[in-house]
Order: structure tokens, then sequence, then C-alpha cells
């Protein structure tokens, strides 16, 4: 059974989140992280689908500024991993495996750097190593100085009451959907990523100001995953758009409690193969946890 909850996090943002429970002796709990510019019905489909809830408590999550959490302020990795832990605290969870995707990936990371105690085990769903990026990417590290100054601008804008009041709700489950008969069943992967990727759809979701924010925590450095003593799993697309998967490969390479898989998908993964990444998640975490 889902449950739809809510908590209210020190500084009084109200953090929305959903929590299945197994209904059987949980073996513990498994949190989902969205990406960004996204929410939690990112992983509507993993959780209706996965066969991890027969026996796993799963926690799915809208990040403040996100979805269910929306509110205007500053946001961070800083503060999602403060928000985090709360949220476990709550739910009673000493440590949990977390599994992010993209921004969710460096949430994770950064998360298990802070409170290694509270992580059993890391899934990185196509992690952007800052080394790694390429496209857009590096002129936009170029002007983060500038970035940082426009968000000062609209964050004193919004402290003066100046922002928009409404934003629409976006079910992710049905756009994902819609991405696999319009755009990748035809074979227009390419316009698939120009539509799914541009910032002023995004814009109709989230305030601006988050989504600077957001790219921002997208280049910030990260934590070198040979520090986190956590069992890992990376999953990369075959055919990353925005950064040079050979760089990841040295980035990862030689790390014994690291495992990759590369999935078969021009973009996305999640979006474009949810049955190859729910099978290579189940499988990992039956190999890490269930036969030992």
């Amino acid at each position: 059974m889902e449950l739809t909850k809510s908590h209210i996090m020190p500084d009084g943002t109200a953090v929305h989140y959903r929590l299945w429970q197994t209904g059987r002796t949980s073996r513990g709990l498994i949190v989902l992280l969205h990406g960004m510019a996204s929410n939690l019905t990112r992983w509507s489909e993993f959780v209706e689908h996965t066969a991890l809830k027969q026996e796993w408590d799963i926690l799915r999550l809208d990040l403040r500024g996100h979805g269910e959490s929306i509110m205007h302020g500053k946001i961070s990795a800083r503060i999602w991993s403060d928000d985090l832990i709360e949220l476990l605290d709550a739910e009673n969870c000493e440590r949990a495996i977390v599994i992010g995707h993209s921004l969710g990936a460096h949430l994770a990371l950064q998360f298990a750097d802070r409170f290694p105690n509270r992580i059993r085990g890391l899934v990185l769903i196509d992690p952007a190593f800052p080394q790694a990026l390429r496209g857009s990417w590096p002129w936009l590290r170029r002007l983060r100085p500038l970035l940082c100054v426009i968000v000062a601008i609209i964050r004193v804008l919004n402290a003066l009451g100046l922002h928009r009041r409404h934003f629409p709700r976006r079910d992710l489950r049905l756009w994902d959907e819609k991405v696999r008969t319009e755009f990748l069943a035809t074979g227009k992967a390419e316009e698939f990523v120009r539509h799914y990727s541009s910032p002023f759809n995004d814009f109709k979701y989230l305030p601006i100001g988050h989504y600077l924010q957001e790219l921002i925590e997208m280049m910030r450095p990260l934590p070198k995953p040979a520090h986190i003593r956590a069992p890992m799993l990376v999953l990369l697309s075959r055919s990353v758009t925005y950064t040079d998967p050979a760089v990841t490969d040295r980035l990862l390479a030689d790390l014994p409690h690291i495992e990759r898989a590369t999935i078969d998908a021009y973009h996305w993964p999640l979006t474009e193969k949810p049955v190859e990444v729910r099978g290579e998640i189940e499988g990992w975490i039956t190999r890490q946890f269930l036969r030992k």
C-alpha cells in the first residue's frame, strides 16, 4: 500500500512524499530521488512494476521546490540532504538504499558523503560528473558566477512578493509513455531530446530561480566515488548526449565497490528503457542485500 504523506521541516517548509509499505516484514527502505525540473511521478512506473516492493518499503519524494513541495527560496544539495535526513528520522529508518536519477544521482552522492552512516547502498542513474560534461555544459560552467548573481536577484524579488502563485502539476509517468509512443517508436530520438530538454518547457512547472539554482548544483564538484564506501551501482546511457562516457568510465575504473551497467538509451534510460533499468536495479539489490 502506498501512502501520501507530508513532513514539516524545521524551517516550516512542507515536503511531500509517498511511501510504499510492503505489508510484511520489510528488508529496509529504498529512497528514490528525481532529477532536475522533475518530481516524484518520475518514479511512478518503477514503483508500480518493481518486484522490490514485495519485500522493501519505497519512499519517493518531491524535493523542496518541486511538485507538491513547491516553494520559493533557496534550494541546494545540502538543503535537500538535510530534508532527507528529516524524512529518514520521521520514518524511523537508520540506513537506506538511495537511488537517484541525474540531479538526484548528484544528491545521492553528496548525501552519502555527508552522512555515510545513513547509507546502505547507492544507485546512480546517469550521473553527470563535471569532468565529463560536454556540449553546452562547459560554457555554462563559465557562466556560473553570472547565474549566481541572477539567482540572488530573483530571490530578492521573491522575498518582496514578486513570484508566480500557481504552477501546474506534471505527471511524468504519462509524459514518459507519450515520449515512447510519439518519439522513440517513430525513430525521432533527437526530436525527443530537443522537446524534452527544453528549459522553456520546464519553466511552466517550477520557478525560474529554482531551475537556475539546479543548473548551478549540476555544475558543483562531486565527491569522488572512491571516497564513498557503500556499495554502488552506476547505470549509464550508451549514447549520453551531455557527458563523455569515456571520461565517466575513467572516473569509475578499478573501484571494486562499484558495479557499472550500460543501458541502450539515447538520452534518459529511466524514460526510454524503464524495464531494463528496473531489471538492473532489482538484480543488483538482490546480489548485494538478499543473497549474503
